[in-house]
């Protein structure tokens, strides 16, 4: 297998949260342009404003900063250490499914329980590539 493979998921994963951050904007500026001459310099006072549709992309870009960033790490390692091997990059293509779902779920209807699940199901394939990789680092 091509040591470049495991980038697909890599990718898929950077233009997910670049859409969400387009997707954020999208909502933002209309709401911010919406509120006319309400003072937003107070603290907190734009996030008590924010419906969930306002605030939810923005929680989810945030949250594309967290977990996928070991991701990105476990990727980068697996690359320069020539470990990419199908079973790995099977499970970065079900990080980066289970994570596009959990952001169209977080950046739309929101249904927590269903949200859950997904992260859940996310980490545990980002969880699979980061005990793996380390069983193999300490028993080389």
């Amino acid at each position: 297998m091509a040591q470049t493979a495991i980038f697909g998921p890599f990718f898929a994963m950077m233009g997910l949260t670049l859409a969400v951050w387009i997707y954020l904007y999208a909502k933002r500026i209309p709401f911010i342009q919406s509120l006319g001459q309400v003072d937003l310099s107070v603290a907190g006072e734009f996030a008590r404003l924010s419906p969930p549709s306002v605030s939810n992309p923005s929680d989810n870009f945030v949250n594309l900063f967290e977990v996928p960033v070991l991701f990105y790490a476990l990727s980068l390692y697996l690359f320069v250490t020539g470990q990419v091997d199908g079973g790995y990059v099977a499970a970065g293509w079900i990080f980066a499914g289970f994570r596009a779902l959990h952001s169209a779920v977080h950046c739309t209807f929101n249904l927590v329980l269903l949200r859950f699940w997904l992260y859940f199901a996310s980490c545990l394939a980002v969880g699979y590539m980061g005990m793996r990789a380390a069983l193999a680092h300490f028993h080389a």
